[in-house]
């Protein structure tokens, strides 16, 4: 089908630079830098953001990781908006090099694991890392920084309001948004799991707040499977799977299965022991989400938008 051509209001986005800019100190004397391609979200923004501010901007999505760290050093990058497949790749290639320049780290498109972020504190000693957690048609929906709760992806961004949609017994449920930050439609494309309900929008992400307000985010709708009768969300085992020493990329897949409805198996770019990934996956999460089968591969494919191609690798396992 056609790609999601999303449209915006210009003031959806403008009114979150006002925020950044007050939270941050966001100018025209910062470099503003990004690793994907404009036809990313994240990207776009980061480049309009520059515009808005009048900032120098540098594009690297066209370049290799180690081009990327030669780029943000050259022109001496003090912000840089990045998804965690894009960090890591850069952190990989990265050997003995510094960039103290950065001072600012935006991570959007999943969840960051406590090893990335490690690396990121030595490649980039001087920079803040905050996780931003939303979507191309939400922009900000929730904001985390060092100080974030376990497993969290933070607490509501400046004037979004989060509520949880018919929870079940353990509080998950469907996540909607309210805020000035959303899009207005589609232009071309759509999604089944966007849905509006008078000026509340839900893009079929499920999660549960605590009493603080810190919103716990368990995947999308749309990736959710049942095993044995147990709800499972790839986006926890891929979670453990990165969390795990030795493991660079992971991606989790759900495909049906005649006796337990799905099962569940997964792909590793990496050197981690299987058993060890196994054993991990029962500790923390329960018998019901081990993968029946992990693949090693060399590099898992991804992307323009710096995340994984679960489309190639679904084909890729119905291949055999």
């Amino acid at each position: 089908g056609f790609a999601k051509t999303i449209r915006r209001a210009p003031e959806s986005w403008t009114k979150s630079f006002e925020i950044d800019q007050q939270l941050f100190g966001l100018s025209g004397a910062d470099t503003f830098a990004s690793l994907g391609t404009l036809s990313h979200s994240l990207t776009l923004f980061a480049a309009v953001a520059a515009c808005h501010f009048g900032a120098d901007l540098a594009m690297l999505g066209g370049a290799g990781p180690r081009a990327q760290q030669q780029g943000l050093a050259e022109f001496a990058a003090s912000v840089l908006y990045a998804t965690p497949a894009q960090l890591r790749l850069l952190v990989r290639a990265a050997g003995a090099t510094r960039l103290p320049s950065l001072r600012l780290i935006f991570s959007s498109g999943g969840k960051l694991d406590e090893d990335l972020r490690s690396a990121l504190g030595s490649l980039c000693p001087n920079a803040l890392l905050y996780e931003i957690f939303g979507a191309s048609e939400t922009s900000y929906i929730t904001l985390a920084g060092h100080d974030v709760a376990a497993h969290s992806v933070g607490q509501a961004y400046p004037g979004v309001e989060i509520r949880i949609a018919d929870p079940d017994a353990q509080g998950v449920g469907e996540i909607w948004v309210q805020s000035p930050y959303l899009f207005e439609g589609y232009a071309q494309g759509s999604s089944p799991e966007t849905r509006w309900d008078r000026g509340w929008l839900s893009i079929g992400e499920m999660g549960r707040l605590d009493a603080k307000g810190n919103l716990f985010s368990r995947g999308r709708r749309n990736r959710m499977v049942t095993v044995a009768d147990k709800n499972v969300f790839p986006e926890e085992i891929e979670a453990v799977l990165l969390a795990t020493p030795g493991v660079v990329g992971a991606v989790a897949l759900g495909l049906p299965d005649p006796m337990r409805g799905h099962r569940v198996v997964a792909v590793i770019e990496g050197t981690a022991d299987t058993a060890t990934l196994r054993q991990r996956c029962r500790d923390q999460i329960g018998g019901h989400a081990v993968p029946k089968h992990i693949h090693r591969i060399d590099k898992i494919p991804m992307l323009p938008a710096g995340k994984p191609d679960l489309q190639a690798l679904r084909q890729f396992w119905e291949e055999g």
